[in-house]
């Protein structure tokens, strides 16, 4: 249950509510918000002089409901924004990893020359063996900040755990946190505490309720800027690395108040395959796409074999742009 109380409701007032209710409690500009546990479904009469608004929920999806915003929320990433009643989709590319100012500088002129905004590539790698490349830390986030100034484009990039949140957090323009750090309490409850975009992965293991509860982890904390996106669950397939949960995105579509990605490399997991995927996530009408590409594919350090090179990804744009105009979308 999510109660509105007036902005001048008194500390003691304020205090006895949420203690009342078990609430989190959020103070904006127009009014203070309590989020209790969706066990409660009223409120006492004689707390009835003192809510605005009420609203409940059969389930503890509550701020991303659209049972409590029935629109999208606006995320503005760069000068440019998504949601709402913005009709851009965000088309996200870069390498999987920083690997050198060399590879790092090739993708940001590749992203440039397209007309992109943004450009995606991780420092922090949660590599699943500890005998990979774990990618370079902090030199990357100052490879990336350099490309940043550079050529003026909005970076993504990942947390990989609680040890550098901060750290990421400052600099990046788009807080990623991945598959593997979605259920990291640690860093959902820091990115609740900025106010800059999260891109918030699903883990390959969770499913729809968990993976919209730990966005609420990063909303009842204050951020109201948060990003879904579907990469992939693991099911009994093992011809593709995941399978693309487009059932899910529709679901999210439908049912939550926040930006929605696809991200068809880390779900197809093989390069042949995610331009139709992309093509297909693209006609589904959602708010931007995740595409892994990197200058020279065979060299990647990291997830080779679903990167895209820059000709295929530039044969793939062509198509992108016209499901993009058919659907009465912008590419950003």
């Amino acid at each position: 249950m999510i109660l509105h109380l007036e902005k001048n409701t008194d500390t003691a007032r304020l205090k006895q509510l949420a203690d009342f209710y078990e609430a989190i409690t959020i103070i904006d500009e127009q009014k203070i918000v309590l989020i209790t546990p969706s066990r409660f479904k009223n409120i006492e009469e004689a707390h009835q002089p003192f809510v605005k608004e009420v609203f409940v929920f059969d389930n503890d999806i509550q701020l991303a409901s659209r049972k409590y915003l029935k629109d999208k929320r606006t995320v503005q990433i760069g000068q440019s924004n998504i949601g709402g009643t913005f009709r851009n989709v965000l088309v996200t590319i870069g390498p999987c990893s920083v690997e050198s100012e060399e590879q790092i500088t090739q993708s940001a002129e590749f992203v440039k020359n397209l007309g992109l905004s943004t450009l995606r590539a991780g420092s922090f790698k949660p590599r699943t063996s500890p005998y990979t490349f774990q990618g370079l830390g902090t030199k990357g986030l100052t490879l990336l900040d350099n490309i940043r100034q550079k050529y003026g484009l909005s970076i993504v990039t990942e947390v990989r755990d609680s040890s550098h949140v901060d750290e990421v957090i400052a600099f990046a323009d788009v807080v990623q946190v991945g598959a593997k750090s979605m259920y990291d309490q640690g860093i959902l409850r820091k990115c609740g505490k900025t106010h800059k975009p999260i891109l918030l992965k699903r883990g390959f293991g969770t499913n729809l309720q968990e993976f919209v509860q730990a966005a609420e982890f990063i909303l009842s904390g204050g951020n109201e800027n948060v990003i879904l996106c579907e990469r992939g669950i693991r099911t009994f397939e093992t011809k593709t690395r995941f399978t693309l949960d487009l059932c899910g995105a529709a679901y999210l579509k439908e049912n939550t108040n926040l930006p929605v990605i696809l991200d068809p490399s880390h779900a197809m997991g093989y390069a042949y395959g995610v331009p139709d995927l992309a093509r297909a996530c693209m006609a589904m009408d959602i708010e931007g796409l995740l595409i892994e590409v990197h200058p020279n594919p065979q060299m990647a350090q990291s997830d080779a074999s679903q990167q895209l090179d820059h000709q295929q990804f530039e044969t793939l744009f062509g198509t992108l742009k016209g499901i993009a105009t058919a659907i009465n979308r912008t590419i950003i």
